[in-house]
């Protein structure tokens, strides 16, 4: 497929596979018209032989702030442990406001060119990087409002979190900003008293939540269960997401059964992040690691908890790699997690079910809706997911878009001031 052969006019699209409601793919005729899926006719209909449709993708946990930054901070050791160390120093050090916004824009153009049409992006929230990248983050928010839609989370760990501390400063900022009140968990001896504290004040400020959660292989730290007891006791009612949760793949059955029971009665989502995780967990120098590095995603959709897959963070040290190419997502996650030889409709995990977990606004092909999808070379799933699918074609409005990324080049004076 070449986009240059689809018309400026009203179009049809026939033989098309589509992916329904229920994430399966089924045969479709599509017309488009004025950027608009259409219920009438078009004069000009081109075969499409079968090839896959898919809605634009929803990256529901990047981290924009942080990422491109490899070539001036390189995790030196590929550890958990060494990303947290170096990640900080380059903050300190670099995340001005011009900084933070060339970095954004550069992951932006990348993810638009590759397909997605909506993200939630981690903010590291600590004072004073708070009041530089959250206006950072809402003014590029307005530029991108007809490219990508964005959401911000805040990022702060849960011992900070203190009524009549500075995290109060951060909630308002988020509450401002139109955000998601978002914190690290782990093992405290308040926890419980921390999360209860968050939940009211994302509470009293009509805020959804954004949990990073037991990012480690250490089997003991089981802070996703205290979150789903919390939300349980306390009725909060908003949308909690809750990230990573890898200590609950390396749990015992009777404890991981548990957690994931309580996950379903609170309604959390859950997002994996495959391709970080798999790059963090489990890394000891010269030797093999033993475990992927993801959660119990299968055991959690088998309880109908609300599973996503997401990007996490790109070329910065907590994941060396990456383009936030949901297609590489989707590719990799199927591989890491055996999501192929099970449910037919994991795919939702990349589209449909992160704008849920997150609020977006869902695609659709009903009449009227955008025409914004994503067209690929493929008639069939492992023909999809066999080839990068460099070849893709991406309509927002009803038009391909030009799928030409940002060299890296770009970046180059920043890397500099390191």
């Amino acid at each position: 497929m070449d986009f240059r052969t689809l018309p400026d006019g009203p179009f049809k699209l026939n033989n098309l596979n589509a992916m329904d409601g229920t994430g399966r793919l089924v045969p479709l005729d599509l017309t488009i018209a004025d950027g608009r899926v259409s219920a009438g006719n078009a004069e000009t209909t081109i075969d499409m032989a079968g090839s896959i449709l898919l809605p634009t993708f929803t990256d529901m946990h990047t981290h924009l702030d942080k990422g491109h930054i490899w070539n001036r901070t390189a995790n030196p050791d590929g550890t958990f442990d060494g990303a947290l160390s170096t990640a900080s120093v380059d903050r300190m050090a670099n995340w001005t406001a011009e900084d933070v916004r060339r970095r954004m824009e550069f992951a932006l153009k990348c993810a638009y060119a590759h397909g997605t049409g909506a993200i939630r992006t981690h903010l590291d929230s600590l004072p004073p990087q708070d009041g530089i990248s959250w206006p950072v983050f809402r003014e590029i928010r307005e530029e991108w409002k007809t490219r990508i839609d964005l959401q911000a989370a805040c990022l702060v760990s849960i011992d900070l979190v203190d009524a009549d501390g500075p995290f109060k400063t951060v909630a308002d900022i988020v509450a401002q900003s139109d955000g998601v009140l978002g914190a690290v968990t782990y093992p405290m001896p308040d926890l419980v008293e921390r999360l209860e504290r968050f939940f009211s004040m994302a509470a009293a400020r009509n805020l959804s939540t954004d949990f990073h959660v037991d990012e480690t292989g250490d089997p003991s730290v089981a802070t996703l269960r205290t979150i789903a007891e919390t939300v349980i006791r306390t009725g909060f009612d908003a949308p909690v997401v809750v990230g990573h949760c890898c200590s609950l793949a390396v749990q015992d059955d009777d404890q991981a059964d548990r957690t994931l029971d309580l996950v379903a009665e609170a309604g959390l989502n859950v997002v994996s992040l495959p391709m970080c995780n798999m790059y963090l967990q489990d890394r000891r120098s010269a030797r093999t690691p033993r475990w992927r590095g993801v959660t119990l995603v299968h055991e959690m959709k088998a309880r109908g908890i609300n599973v996503s897959f997401a990007s996490d963070n790109t070329r910065d040290p907590f994941y060396a790699y990456g383009d936030l190419d949901m297609v590489e997502v989707l590719r990799e996650a199927t591989r890491i997690s055996h999501l192929d030889h099970s449910s037919p409709d994991w795919i939702k995990a990349f589209n449909l079910n992160p704008r849920d977990a997150s609020g977006f606004t869902p695609g659709a092909l009903d009449a009227g809706a955008p025409a914004d999808f994503i067209l690929f070379n493929a008639r069939n799933m492992n023909e999809l997911l066999s080839r990068p699918q460099s070849d893709r074609i991406v309509l927002r409005d009803g038009k391909a878009i030009d799928r030409t990324l940002p060299n890296h080049s770009e970046l180059d004076d920043l890397m500099e001031t390191a």
